[in-house]
């Protein structure tokens, strides 16, 4: 009898070898895996070997060999705050399970494991995902390239109200000794603070907090008459604004007409806007600093007449 192996192993092109055996016997499929016609990348699973290069028959795959759950870089792309791409897949399993050690997988043991469940894919919840990754791309097998997207998923979460920083601060709790730990305690402290972007931690940090510089009140509210905007960093006595535009957010004609609207509407109620591009934060951090200085002076200065 002939089989459709494609019907047999849908939607994804992997299943269990047990499951499997309730339609086949075991020595079809033992067959089937000798002449090439399924793979059997891990003990008890078979997959189409069509299939094989998409991330989630890999993902499911390692799932239902382990029986743990995707984690680390694996669990971050499938919460969608990073590539699924060609990397080795991730999972978490309980700590008395022994590891499947296997090209391209990696199985880390863990105590507990709290668990989502996002388009048929068990992941670990969104707080832990983000702690594992700074551990992981922080620790000797870490990259510049994995650490960005770690920072880049904490700054976005935090921002989006995703996840809130007392939960990211209780799971990092969690793990004392974790690479890169006191970066990742700065980190959340200046989101915590108002700071939306690397953009703006850089501006904090190389421009808004050098010497003699007034302080500020970051994503300080003033309300418009078509709503309210959060301003990046506000001096609210003297009404002064600072605003740092990253290129990749302020380079449409529509988000350009956007800002003047809004810039407009800000002047009318006696606000003063300073915008500062990324390229003159990065470049000119003292002249952008002088900058500021000048109009809280002549601001002052108004202010007493």
């Amino acid at each position: 009898m002939a089989h459709d192996l494609s019907a047999l192993l849908r939607p994804d092109g992997v299943v269990r070898t047990s499951e499997l055996q309730r339609r086949v016997d075991r020595h079809t499929i033992s067959s089937w895996v000798a002449r090439g016609r399924l793979l059997r990348p891990y003990p008890g699973v078979v997959a189409l070997p069509d299939a094989w290069d998409g991330w989630r028959t890999r993902a499911l795959a390692a799932v239902m060999a382990t029986g743990g759950v995707l984690a680390h870089a694996s669990a971050l792309a499938v919460w969608r705050l990073a590539p699924a791409g060609d990397d080795a897949v991730h999972v978490s399993v309980p700590a008395n399970r022994r590891a499947l050690r296997r090209p391209g997988l990696h199985v880390h043991r863990a105590k507990e494991t709290p668990t989502d469940e996002l388009g048929g894919l068990p992941v670990t919840l969104l707080p832990r995902t983000l702690v594992d990754c700074w551990g992981w791309a922080h620790c000797a097998r870490g990259s510049q390239r994995s650490v960005d997207t770690a920072r880049g998923a904490v700054i976005e979460t935090l921002r989006d109200r995703r996840v809130r920083v007392p939960a990211l601060r209780e799971e990092l709790a969690r793990v004392p000794a974790l690479p890169g730990r006191a970066a990742l305690v700065e980190l959340v402290e200046l989101v915590s603070q108002g700071c939306q972007s690397e953009l703006e931690i850089w501006g904090v940090r190389s421009v808004l907090a050098g010497a003699g510089m007034p302080a500020f009140q970051q994503q300080y509210p003033v309300r418009l008459p078509f709503g309210t905007v959060h301003l990046d960093a506000a001096i609210p006595d003297l009404r002064i604004a600072v605003e740092m535009d990253g290129a990749a957010f302020h380079g449409s004609a529509e988000v350009r007409e956007r800002d003047i609207r809004r810039d407009a509407a800000l002047a009318a109620q006696g606000w003063v806007v300073l915008r500062f591009s990324y390229r003159r934060l990065r470049r000119e951090p003292e002249a952008c600093r002088r900058e500021i200085l000048a109009v809280c002076r002549a601001r002052a200065a108004s202010a007493l007449r």
